[in-house]
C-alpha cells in the first residue's frame, strides 16, 4: 500500500515538473435550480454554470460539436410500489465553432435522435453567439422549461423530480468517441432530485 502512495505521488510529481496538464471531471456550478407550480404546469428554471478546460476546450476550437442533453423524469411517490412515471422531458443542445465566422452555434433539439446520434437530431432553434463564455451561458440557462400539465400531477399526492445535465458523448462522431469515456476531463454532468411543491402558486405579473 505504502508502495503505491510512493508511486502514485512519483508520478503526480512527474506531470508537475513537466508541466503536463491533468485531467480532472467537470461537473457544472449550479447557480439556481427550482421548481415552479402553477394552475397550468410545472416549469424547471435553471443556471448552470459551465467551463470546459483542456482537451474540451480544444475539441470545441478544431471545430468539433459537442452536446449537452437535459433530462428530468416528474414522478409520482408509491409506499406500496415502485414511484410512477408520471412525465418526461429530454431537450439537447449543440454547441459548434464556424471558424468562417467566427461565431458560436447553439442548437436546440427535443428529439431523441432516433439512435442516430447527434447528427439524427432535429432541430427547432439556433442562436449564434459572438463568444464561447455567451454560448455556454446559454446551454446552460433553462428558463420555465414546461415538465408537465397541471392535470398530470395528482391532487395531494407526493411528486418529485429527477434532474439530470451531461455532457453527452455518445453524440460525437463515432471515431472521435474512442477512448473518451476513460479521460476525467471528458465527464461533465449533474443529477439532483427535486420536490415538487404540493400546491400550486398564482403566477404574478414578475413571472411572465
Amino acid at each position: 500500500m505504502v508502495r503505491t502512495l510512493h508511486a502514485a505521488w512519483r508520478a503526480l510529481a512527474l506531470v508537475l515538473l513537466l508541466g503536463l496538464p491533468l485531467a480532472w471531471s467537470q461537473p457544472p456550478e449550479v447557480r439556481q435550480l427550482s421548481l415552479q407550480r402553477t394552475p397550468e404546469a410545472l416549469y424547471l428554471n435553471a443556471r448552470l454554470g459551465i467551463t470546459p478546460h483542456g482537451a474540451v476546450q480544444d475539441a470545441l476550437l478544431k471545430g468539433v460539436p459537442l452536446y449537452f442533453v437535459w433530462e428530468a423524469t416528474v414522478l409520482r411517490e408509491r409506499w406500496y410500489w415502485t414511484d410512477r412515471r408520471v412525465a418526461a422531458q429530454r431537450r439537447v443542445l449543440r454547441l459548434a465553432y464556424q471558424p468562417l465566422t467566427r461565431l458560436w452555434r447553439v442548437s436546440l433539439s427535443t428529439d431523441n435522435g432516433g439512435g442516430t446520434g447527434g447528427a439524427g437530431l432535429q432541430y427547432a432553434l439556433h442562436q449564434n453567439h459572438d463568444t464561447l463564455e455567451e454560448a455556454l451561458a446559454a446551454i446552460g440557462r433553462a428558463s420555465r422549461w414546461r415538465l408537465a400539465d397541471a392535470g398530470q400531477l395528482e391532487p395531494g399526492a407526493e411528486h418529485r423530480v429527477q434532474f439530470d445535465f451531461r455532457l453527452d458523448l455518445t453524440l460525437l462522431p463515432r471515431p472521435f468517441q474512442i477512448g473518451l469515456g476513460s479521460q476525467a476531463e471528458w465527464s461533465m454532468q449533474f443529477s439532483q432530485e427535486l420536490q415538487v411543491p404540493n400546491a400550486p402558486t398564482a403566477e404574478t405579473a414578475s413571472d411572465s
